[in-house]
């Protein structure tokens, strides 16, 4: 039986909307490892915080 980790935003673990940590929830990383990455990207040119703000507004709020 293999369990379907879903692509949301927890509750618990949030630093400011808990996309990063709901993107290592899901494919099994560690949330400061995704922060990390995340602000190191932001230090490239491109849509970083454009992608994050859709991220925030797309991903469901697991509510537990």
């Amino acid at each position: 039986m293999t369990t379907t980790r879903t692509l949301a935003r927890p509750r618990q673990n949030r630093m400011i909307a808990g996309v990063c940590a709901g993107l290592a929830e899901r494919w099994g990383w560690q949330p400061n490892k995704v922060r990390l990455l995340f602000v190191l990207s932001c230090l490239l040119p491109g849509p970083q915080v454009l992608i994050y703000i859709a991220l925030w507004l797309i991903m469901p709020d697991r509510g537990h």
